[in-house]
C-alpha cells in the first residue's frame, strides 16, 4: 500500500510540475498583455470620440448642403425676377 501511495504522489507531483511549467510563460507575459489591453482600450475610446466627431461633422455638412441649396434657389429666383 505505501508503494502505491508514493507512486500516486509522484504522478501528482509530476503533473503539478508540468502544469506549472506550462503556465509560467503565460504568467510572465501577463504584465505586457495588461499594458497592451490598456493601450487598446485607450485607443478604442479615442476612436469612439473621433466617430462621434465624424457624425457631428456629417450632420453639420448636411445642414450646410440644405442651406446652400436654399441659397441657390433664392439666387435663381432673384435672377429670374431681373429678367
Amino acid at each position: 500500500m505505501p508503494v502505491v501511495l508514493w507512486i500516486v504522489l509522484g504522478v501528482l507531483l509530476f503533473a503539478v510540475v508540468i502544469l506549472a511549467l506550462a503556465v509560467r510563460p503565460v504568467l510572465v507575459r501577463l504584465p505586457r498583455l495588461r499594458r497592451a489591453v490598456l493601450v487598446l482600450m485607450r485607443r478604442q475610446g479615442e476612436l469612439e470620440a473621433l466617430q462621434r466627431s465624424a457624425v457631428a461633422l456629417q450632420e453639420r455638412m448636411l445642414v450646410l448642403q440644405r442651406q446652400a441649396g436654399t441659397a441657390q434657389d433664392r439666387l435663381a429666383a432673384v435672377k429670374a425676377k431681373r429678367r
